[in-house]
């Protein structure tokens, strides 16, 4: 549910705030092609204490045009507040950017004309900005997407940590999912009914349903917030096997070879040697 026509209700709520999260200029974006100006988003990001989980997660999720954030365009953003003490949805949140083209419409069915329609989006973008804001971490399914996407045009820069779902936390073994797994398996495997795909508030929904039924989440998101290494997996080609179901990617962050970010404790269960290689 759209909460645009609320939005000046909730941003009074949030005044306590003093101020929402600091814009990047959109007049220099304007100046410079549209574009921040890097390809990632930079900036001062607090890293939060890994033995204590946060208290707000912000759920996030996107929908564009194609994949090339160079090229293409962000069509959709959706965001759920969601407290983590009390299993709580505080606030929900999804608007549409506007776009001459969608070459993914058969994937997220939103036709280019409606995103052009009237609404209220430099408000939505305003209220986005102050649920960044009030959180302690943003939480994406398939994170690396989904963060390319801000500081370029109109959406602002997220100077937060990023917790992706799919990658960064372990889910339980008894729920007998894939090491990454997508946002429907993960629904269903806590019993929550899919009716609907591939569109943003839609997939942050599921996620915070998913929150909502976990009973470790503390525990999995301190884990999560662990620190990560990249690792290159040293198997043979007849072993690969093993790579591709642990999580590790081929021809991925490391050409020609497999491998995956994670957490040195999650790295001394593998069942196979690895290599840790320089992030840069």
């Amino acid at each position: 549910m759209k909460e645009e026509q609320n939005h000046q209700k909730e941003s009074e709520q949030l005044d306590f705030l003093n101020g929402t999260i600091k814009k990047n200029s959109i007049e220099k974006e304007r100046d410079q092609g549209g574009k921040s100006s890097s390809k990632f988003i930079e900036g001062p990001i607090k890293i939060l204490n890994s033995k204590k989980p946060p208290e707000n997660i912000l759920i996030l999720d996107t929908e564009t045009t194609g994949l090339d954030n160079e090229n293409d365009d962000c069509i959709e953003v959706g965001s759920i507040l969601f407290n983590v003490k009390s299993r709580s949805v505080l606030a929900q949140q999804s608007f549409l950017l506007p776009v001459q083209n969608n070459n993914a419409e058969k994937i997220n069915n939103i036709p280019a004309e409606i995103t052009r329609l009237p609404q209220p989006l430099c408000e939505a973008i305003k209220y986005f900005e102050s649920l960044v804001q009030v959180s302690d971490v943003i939480v994406a399914h398939n994170a690396e997407f989904d963060m390319k996407w801000f500081g370029l045009k109109k959406l602002p820069l997220i100077e937060k940590q990023w917790i992706c779902s799919m990658d960064d936390i372990t889910w339980p073994a008894d729920r007998q999912l894939k090491t990454r797994p997508s946002v429907r398996d993960l629904a269903l495997a806590y019993g929550i009914p899919v009716w609907n795909a591939h569109r943003a508030l839609t997939d942050c929904i599921y996620l915070a349903e998913v929150f909502k039924r976990c009973s470790e989440l503390e525990e999995l998101l301190i884990r999560a917030l662990e620190p990560k290494v990249l690792l290159r997996a040293e198997i043979s080609y007849e072993e690969r096997y093993l790579a591709k179901n642990a999580g590790f990617r081929w021809n991925d962050a490391i050409k020609g070879a497999w491998s995956r970010k994670m957490s040195r404790r999650d790295m001394e269960k593998l069942e196979f040697p690895v290599h840790e290689v320089d992030f840069s």
